[in-house]
């Protein structure tokens, strides 16, 4: 089995700053992409940004320019600096995870339980 644990959400005025973390443990044989979404009251969950295996990334619009996906392999870790956050950018952050358990099987997408952010204006 696999987890992905977030930590780092919590309150924070407009215009600071918090850094998530997602590390992942259990039966790894590798992780290939690693993405992170987010749902605020009342609205559908959205992809925010998601990181390859080799480091290409991609980002939401809303986001694009102020939050900074990143991965520790080694680690078995993600992360995702947020910079400039607005009060827009209150939600529950989820990360996911495609994991590979062996080195028969194919991947399959993993989630954490969240970690709330809010921005209070």
């Amino acid at each position: 089995q696999v987890q992905l644990v977030e930590s780092g959400g919590g309150l924070v005025q407009a215009g600071g700053s918090l850094r998530l973390s997602c590390a992942a443990s259990g039966r790894i044989f590798s992780i290939n992409d690693m993405g992170w979404h987010r749902q605020a009251p009342g609205k559908q969950r959205e992809l925010v940004a998601f990181i390859t295996t080799g480091g290409s990334t991609n980002y939401a619009d809303s986001v694009k320019g102020r939050f900074t996906i990143s991965r520790d392999n080694a680690k078995n870790t993600g992360y995702l600096q947020m910079n400039s956050l607005k009060p827009e950018d209150t939600a529950v952050y989820y990360c996911a995870a495609a994991v590979v358990t062996t080195a028969l099987t194919t991947p399959y997408t993993y989630w954490g339980q969240g970690t709330q952010v809010t921005v209070s204006s």
